[in-house]
């Protein structure tokens, strides 16, 4: 399995934190030297490991926004 490489160009905000101190973040990353994208997953403490996650393009992102401001939450 080839290495993802990865940057977190910008920590945009913690959602969450689990009981073994993995967050679950909102951040700006650049997968393999690419576009950063907006980013929503589960990081461990020093960002070394990670879950799985959503990817989202700015314009996925301000859809996303605008569905949740129309939810009656």
């Amino acid at each position: 399995m080839a290495e993802i490489k990865y940057e977190i160009k910008e920590m945009l905000g913690v959602l969450s934190e689990s009981t073994k101190g993995w967050t679950k973040q909102l951040n700006l990353v650049s997968w393999n030297d690419k576009e950063p994208k907006y980013d929503l997953r589960e990081w461990d403490a020093n960002h070394e490991k990670m879950g799985k996650g959503v990817t989202l393009s700015k314009e996925e992102l301000v859809k996303l926004r605008d569905v949740l401001n129309s939810m009656n939450l």
